[in-house]
């Protein structure tokens, strides 16, 4: 295996991984292709087929050189010339379809890597191909540095309501939207929990449980695309007092198998967005502030509705935390490393 380069970043406290060099080729002509490629033949999102480029995926992803929380993407060339780069985005499990802190980090990085050119104060805007679509991200500058970024998402569309999942806890409704990747989102304290950081094992339990019952679902699928079908992440929020610029709440977002987002999560952020719309609880020019489970914080508000569904935007803060170059001793008896 080639050395891999990377620089690391974290967006509200998620980590965010973007390798710059040593990839093999992927073939296809768009992001979403070149997804299916690494998935390959009869592989999943959460089971993908040996391979190349998923070895790299397992490199980075495990222990020791990564760890079961982590996160990243492949930077790979965009569907056409309108965008910046495209993406492919990874976890320990195998490929999403959609990751808003992963662009938010990846605005940030393209900014200040010199990719794409900015003011010293002022707004840029960074053009990425990600599987489900093109999105953006308005990187913010003051004095040379970047202060923010905004990230705006493919539209985002409500697919179930109240849908009833029968969890150890007893019988929950459910509501279901798409925002790149399918969000299932659930109160709580429906449950019995309440977000905090002592109930980690308890919510990620039932996260999975839910996820697995709603497997196959008619509200995961898609309405278009059957590539993003099927349950992502399971969002559990609970209220938080609102604040002058609209409603506020706190969630913990359980995605692929089992594993815990560290930020308000950036693609659940517009799935929550849209529902709140829906329920008349988020006003024209009113804003959600959305807390994760360490307390981070991410802004959020519709700007706009196509036929397709809503279009969201979400403004949280990345920063660098190292570059690295990684090797794979062929020697060393742990390849590519292990989980626990």
């Amino acid at each position: 295996m080639n050395p891999i380069s990377t620089v690391d970043y974290h967006t509200a406290g998620e980590p965010f991984r973007i390798v710059t060099g040593g990839l093999p080729p992927v073939p296809g002509d768009t992001v979403a292709e070149r997804r299916a490629v690494v998935l390959g033949p009869g592989g999943s999102a959460t089971a993908p087929r040996p391979g190349a480029l998923d070895e790299v995926r397992r490199l980075l992803s495990r222990e020791p050189r990564g760890h079961a929380g982590m996160y990243g993407g492949f930077v790979v060339p965009p569907d056409d010339s309108e965008a910046h780069f495209g993406v492919l985005f990874w976890h320990k499990d195998g490929y999403s379809t959609a990751c808003g802190h992963g662009t938010i980090a990846l605005g940030a990085w393209a900014v200040d890597s010199g990719l794409v050119a900015a003011p010293a104060d002022g707004t840029v805007r960074v053009r990425i191909d990600v599987p489900s679509g093109r999105v953006s991200a308005a990187v913010h500058r003051e004095g040379g540095r970047t202060t923010a970024v905004t990230f705006r998402n493919v539209p985002t569309q409500v697919t179930a309501r109240k849908v009833p999942v029968p969890t150890s806890r007893g019988t929950v409704e459910v509501d279901l939207a798409h925002s790149g990747a399918c969000y299932a989102s659930v109160r709580a304290a429906d449950l019995g929990l309440s977000v905090r950081t002592d109930r980690l094992d308890e919510l990620t339990a039932v996260g999975r449980e839910i996820r697995a019952a709603l497997e196959g679902g008619p509200g995961t699928r898609h309405p278009s695309d059957p590539r993003l079908s099927g349950v992502y992440g399971v969002i559990l929020h609970e209220e938080l007092p609102d604040t002058p610029d609209g409603p506020s709440q706190r969630n913990v977002t359980v995605f692929a198998d089992g594993q815990i987002d560290r930020s308000p999560c950036g693609s659940g952020t517009s799935a929550r967005l849209a529902l709140l719309a829906a329920d008349g609880r988020l006003a024209p020019g009113e804003s959600l502030r959305h807390e994760s489970v360490i307390g981070t914080v991410f802004t959020g508000r519709v700007v706009g509705e196509r036929p397709d569904g809503v279009v969201t935007e979400v403004t949280g803060t990345a920063h660098r935390t190292g570059e690295h170059r990684f090797v794979l001793d062929p020697l060393d008896g742990l390849g590519t490393g292990f989980q626990l």
